[in-house]
């Protein structure tokens, strides 16, 4: 006879510790708090139009079209403006440094100097102690002047025209002459001569005691001043623009006369522009 299947009871499920009727109860009192704030009313007098997402215009209006094309064209013209000045600039910069690179190496290769000068020689008409008696004078001096290029081995100069050599007293200037025009090799030395004329010289009554003391003590001071524009010449093909090259000498002389003696040279100081000026 067969067995028929014994059938366990389930059991029944146990009920939640926590009432279902207090959940419900405190979501009922729970106020809920809405999580957007409320648009604030618009003013007094102002009016809100609302227009659908589908009829907002995406094209402006033929009217200002042009205009619209003019703004929205200015970005791009102020960053191509942009570029353009930063390329001159990086090549006006790439130029400079060019330039100071070649001016280096030159230096370097030639080592040019400034010429030294002397004065070899004075000769002097109208102011012996006669003349010296008299208002107005017009000196005369015959001045020998030697420029030494000796210190540059590869560098000639170019003595240009419109050069100039004064001799003056305790600041008063007695005569003005030319300094001529003529090329000088490197390490060469040459003495030229040159006229020089004053007219319409005074001293003051001072001044004039002072010149005759010193014609009779054999020991006259004098100052020989020199500007010449020059241009220095490396090579053959090379040469720099034209700058002024002054110099002052202090000389004494043993008398106010035709057949002086040697002067003494008591230094001589060349003044010349720095070597980046010359370019």
């Amino acid at each position: 006879m067969p067995t028929a299947d014994r059938v366990h009871p389930t059991p029944a499920l146990l009920p939640p510790s926590t009432p279902l009727h207090h959940d419900v109860a405190a979501t009922e009192t729970t106020p809920l708090h809405s999580t957007f704030r409320s648009t604030p009313p618009p003013p007094p007098g102002t009016y809100i139009v609302q227009i659908p997402k589908d009829q907002v215009l995406r094209v402006p209006p033929p009217d200002r079209a042009r205009r619209y094309k003019k703004l929205a064209g200015c970005p791009a013209r102020r960053r191509r403006l942009r570029h353009a000045c930063c390329g001159a600039f990086g090549a006006v910069l790439l130029l400079v440094l060019l330039a100071a690179a070649f001016v280096g190496v030159v230096y370097l290769v030639f080592r040019p100097r400034a010429p030294s000068f002397s004065v070899a020689a004075l000769s002097i008409r109208g102011l012996d102690a006669i003349a010296l008696s008299s208002s107005s004078l017009s000196p005369q001096i015959d001045a020998a002047v030697r420029a030494d290029n000796g210190a540059n081995k590869k560098t000639g100069i170019d003595y240009r025209g419109g050069g100039e050599v004064t001799v003056s007293f305790s600041g008063e200037r007695l005569a003005t002459g030319q300094w001529p025009a003529f090329y000088q090799a490197p390490r060469n030395v040459t003495v030229f001569s040159t006229a020089l004329t004053g007219k319409g010289v005074g001293f003051t009554e001072e001044k004039r005691k002072r010149l005759a003391a010193e014609h009779t003590a054999g020991a006259v001071p004098l100052t020989v001043e020199t500007m010449v524009p020059v241009r220095m010449r490396f090579g053959k093909v090379l040469r720099t623009w034209t700058v002024d090259v002054k110099a002052r000498c202090e000389v004494t002389v043993d008398k106010l006369a035709d057949k002086a003696t040697a002067p003494v040279n008591r230094g001589c100081r060349v003044k010349v522009r720095p070597l980046w000026w010359w370019w």
